[in-house]
């Protein structure tokens, strides 16, 4: 099973193709050139020209380095922290010798500018492999499952008070379906008692929804319409648990209940190039206090995304005529297993 040890927030080496990482790495390299404009200016005013020059050197320098270690990423992951480090090191070295080097027999460069410039690219990298060495510490996996445990305790208790108030308001006027009520119920709270760290597969996060809903239509009756719309996907791809089933708890809570008429919740669910796309509508029927559900739940499991997926993974919610949509879009991507320190 696939844990939040094997994600990019806690590696100790960066995801080079994370767009949190690559923008870190941008903004940190530019500020550093700024602050070697400012030191090699003679005067403030020649501080535009001097960061403007050294900016010409420092991004192609830079995009190469970041377009081969995006390409070695699996590679450096199997690699001891210490050894991939080296690794990142001698590979940001070698690029920026060969760079300057050209530089320096198009004679923009003498030979101890180039040295220079390749130490101060070498130290460069010290320093930001440091950072997000410490980064990953700071995100050491025992404090982000920690985290994750406290943010799932907060869906839970809401998730089956819901649950057991579905199941006996059956009990009461359908007992005859109390039975496959209740055997429902029982994957539900297995299922909300997983592990929070742990991955689950598409399939089982869809299945969990299903069950949801079917407990939720032996409640409301024709009130309630379902949708799936699901495309061509793997799966077995791995997502965070308790990602759908506090959405379409908002979709019946805020979107059907209040309507006597009921209405339709759609879920869609595709693959588009490397990301995974789900989608949750429901009706808002006009009512203040639900037009926007519960902001509790889209926010904590915002938070989640961010604590499994760092930026590659987002949350949108939009209100519309009579319709309420909340997306989530993250990463199709699989995570080997974290090497040794």
């Amino acid at each position: 099973m696939t844990s939040i040890r094997h994600f990019p927030a806690t590696h100790p080496l960066p995801d080079w193709r994370n767009f949190g990482v690559m923008l870190r790495v941008l903004l940190g390299i530019n500020v550093l050139a700024m602050l070697a404009a400012l030191v090699r200016a003679p005067a403030l005013t020649d501080w535009a020209g001097q960061y403007i020059e050294l900016a010409a050197m420092v991004e192609p320098l830079l995009l190469i380095n970041l377009g081969l270690l995006s390409l070695l990423r699996d590679f450096l992951w199997r690699m001891p922290l210490r050894v991939g480090q080296l690794l990142v090191m001698l590979l940001v070295s070698a690029v920026a010798s060969a760079l300057f080097i050209y530089i320096g027999a198009l004679g923009l460069l003498d030979y101890v500018g180039v040295l220079r410039a390749v130490l101060l690219a070498a130290s460069a990298t010290a320093l930001l492999l440091g950072y997000f060495d410490l980064r990953s510490r700071a995100f050491f996996p025992a404090q982000t499952e920690a985290r994750l445990a406290a943010l799932n305790a907060r869906i839970r208790p809401h998730f089956l008070f819901n649950s057991l108030n579905a199941v006996l308001s059956l009990i009461r006027a359908r007992p005859q379906e109390a039975e496959a009520a209740l055997e429902a119920l029982s994957d539900l709270f297995r299922a909300a008692m997983r592990d929070p760290g742990e991955l689950v597969s598409l399939a089982d996060e869809i299945a969990l929804g299903r069950q949801y809903l079917e407990l939720e239509t032996l409640r409301l009756g024709e009130r309630l319409a379902v949708n799936w719309k699901i495309g061509t996907i793997s799966m077995d791809l791995p997502i965070p648990p308790l990602m759908l089933q506090p959405l379409l708890e908002n979709a019946v809570y805020h979107g059907i209940e209040p309507s006597q008429e009921g209405g339709l919740v759609t879920i869609e669910i595709e693959q588009k190039g490397e990301e995974l796309r789900i989608a949750i509508a429901n009706p808002t029927v006009g009512l203040a206090q639900h037009a926007v559900g519960n902001q509790i739940a889209v926010a904590n499991i915002r938070e989640r995304l961010a604590l499994y997926y760092d930026l590659e993974a987002r949350l949108e919610t939009e209100v519309g005529d009579n319709r309420y949509e909340v997306r989530i879009i993250l990463p199709c991507q699989r995570r080997p297993p974290s090497p040794s320190r």
